[in-house]
């Protein structure tokens, strides 16, 4: 599956870019490989247009805000949330207002932190996490860009058999490859993953686990949301509950960006976040240098192109839904031509 060749990739929620990093003023982000303007207009709201002016195609993230709306760079025309050309400063006094000039829009929302973005009419609405409420406190984490395919990110997040061997120098056990049994149940936007994994308990994680054992268990309930988006809520003997929330947002076949941030039910007298972010990036570099050697498209219907074992199920499953959906809507599609 290459990501930008997926039509059906443009129908689901991604976040893009943090909503703070907005502030100063626009910025670019390549989403499935359209060029795409972020911005906020004059209450705080985000928006996300083409970056392409409609005058002489200058990119419009090189502009600037006015007026609570985005203003071009090149010759200061002013665009709306939704496109429309607003304002040309070049017209006399009495010619302003809105015109019929624009230039495409897309969905755009504030969640978690974040923009989130969709290009086509979304089938599912940006997940509800739980960790919002009272008790929780969100950490962010990671904003970067991986070079590999999203759906190898999420797999890998829900694979019970690398913790031995790509996790060997932070929380895998070589002496105890085996992975641990899980169940899956099943939902119309991803699934629910349920396991018992025993894991080492390194130094960096007794601090922050506040536990001294050398050893502990992760009690784990994994959520993925089609495409590229997952929670993962690990429960630990003691009571600590570090929920990991990982989007992996496609931005053209070989790269994904990486948005990661955590919720911790301690406090940051109990645990500083600097440190919670230090294991958590040992984790993710130890991912990263395997993921960013696979194959960065994707079979879905696998073939005898990959082979599986029994603990691949979750991966495999993620395969069938996605090719299941995409099949259905070729299926409307044709259905609708006719």
């Amino acid at each position: 599956m290459l990501q930008t060749a997926t039509p059906l990739l443009r129908r689901f929620w991604y976040p893009v870019i943090p909503l703070v990093d907005l502030a100063d003023g626009p910025k670019p982000f390549t989403l499935l490989g359209q060029n795409l303007v972020l911005w906020v207009d004059g209450e705080g709201r985000p928006a996300a247009m083409d970056d392409r002016c409609c005058h002489r195609t200058a990119k419009l993230s090189k502009g600037f805000y006015s007026n609570g709306w985005l203003a071009c760079g090149y010759h200061g025309w002013e665009f709306a949330a939704d496109g429309r050309v607003m304002r040309v400063p070049q017209r006399p006094v009495d010619r302003q207002g809105a015109t019929n000039m624009r230039v495409p829009s897309y969905r755009a929302e504030a969640r978690y932190g974040y923009v989130w973005v969709a290009l086509e009419d979304p089938l599912f609405d940006i997940p509800d996490f739980e960790e919002e409420a009272e008790g929780f406190r969100r950490i962010d984490e990671f904003y970067e860009v991986w070079n590999c395919a999203g759906l190898r990110v999420m797999e890998n997040s829900f694979d019970n058999a690398h913790f031995a061997f790509v996790h060997r120098a932070s929380f895998g056990d070589q002496g105890h490859p085996e992975p641990a049994r899980s169940e899956v149940e099943e939902y119309p936007d991803g699934f629910l993953f349920v396991t018992e994994v025993p894991v080492r308990n390194p130094e960096i994680q007794k601090k922050v686990l506040r536990m001294e054992s050398d050893t502990t268990v992760r009690h784990m309930r994994g959520r993925w949301y089609m495409p590229f988006l997952r929670k993962l809520r690990i429960r630990y003997p003691n009571g600590l509950s570090h929920s990991i929330v990982t989007a992996a947002t496609p931005i053209d076949d070989q790269r994904c960006q990486i948005v990661q941030f955590v919720y911790r039910n301690d406090t940051e007298a109990d645990a500083k976040a600097a440190d919670i972010i230090a294991f958590d990036r040992q984790v993710t570099e130890e991912d990263r240098e395997i993921l960013e050697s696979t194959d960065w498209d994707v079979p879905l219907d696998q073939a005898g192109i990959e082979m599986n074992m029994p603990s691949d199920r979750p991966g495999v499953l993620m395969r069938r839904m996605l090719l299941q959906v995409l099949r259905e809507r070729e299926a409307g599609v044709k259905a609708a031509a006719e």
